[in-house]
């Protein structure tokens, strides 16, 4: 009996489900979080019988008898619709209205990727994220600076002491991938580039297809948590059916047993 075997697979399948909901409750609040889904597929076949086998008397089968062996997880797709935008004031907040990720520097110098713009500074002055990587192109604020706009096309100007003119500090750049879901979560925010995702193009905002900066903004997380509560029960409920699908197929080897 294949029964126990299959729904077995049906259990480990949502678990690896209600794992992909907690991650995605547990990072209700997380800027820039992009919620995940878990997707299934089905395993292979067996086949008992094949359809046009023939039958006798020149007529053939006009179907097959294929008894599916269960399901595996096939992978977790990003949804990456936009979250809102929530103003903070904080002068180095930013958020991306549109497709494209910040550009972040790693301290062993590789890049790194983000939605999350709640950007500080270092003791040098410079814009980095809270955990102390650089934004990239990096960014230098002068001393004395009490003021510092963001353009929607990335640039970043600062009123230094008493100046009425602004100084012109840099360009914020975004990169955009040719498949996203292809990203590889690290982490922290960050995502990194890989050969299932494309290089990373870079370009300004304000772009087609890019996105602009929103100022004194911060992307929310993406997540409906009436969702995925609902997705939470509904995995509980599958899991409980599969249970008690082995439960009655161990049950009808038992008869069988007694038979014997």
């Amino acid at each position: 009996m294949k029964a126990l075997g299959t729904a077995a697979t049906g259990m480990l399948a949502q678990q690896t489900n209600v794992d992909v909901i907690a991650n995605n409750i547990a990072n209700a609040n997380t800027t820039g979080f992009k919620a995940g889904r878990a997707a299934f597929q089905d395993l292979i076949y067996q086949s008992l019988r094949r359809e046009g086998a023939a039958t006798g008397e020149g007529a053939m089968r006009p179907q097959a008898v294929d008894i599916g062996l269960g399901v595996q997880a096939a992978g977790v797709s990003r949804l990456n619709t936009q979250g809102g935008l929530t103003e903070t004031g904080n002068q180095l907040d930013m958020a991306i209205d549109g497709r494209g990720y910040f550009v972040i520097t790693r301290p062993d110098g590789t890049n790194a990727y983000t939605r999350d713009g709640s950007f500080t500074l270092s003791a040098e002055g410079e814009v980095v994220t809270l955990d102390g990587n650089l934004v990239e192109p990096a960014i230098v604020v002068p001393e004395n600076t009490t003021q510092i706009e963001v353009s929607q096309d990335g640039i970043v100007q600062a009123y230094v002491g008493g100046e009425m003119e602004p100084q012109e500090l840099g360009q914020i750049n975004l990169a955009t991938f040719i498949n996203d879901a292809g990203l590889k979560p690290i982490g922290n925010n960050l995502f990194l580039q890989t050969e299932a995702s494309g290089e990373a193009i870079l370009a300004e905002p304000g772009e087609e297809g890019i996105g602009i900066v929103r100022h004194q903004y911060l992307e929310a997380s993406n997540v409906d948590p009436v969702k995925q509560m609902t997705d939470l029960i509904t995995a509980q409920r599958t899991y409980e059916m599969n249970s008690k699908t082995m439960t009655a197929a161990d049950e009808m080897l038992q008869t069988t047993n007694q038979i014997r």
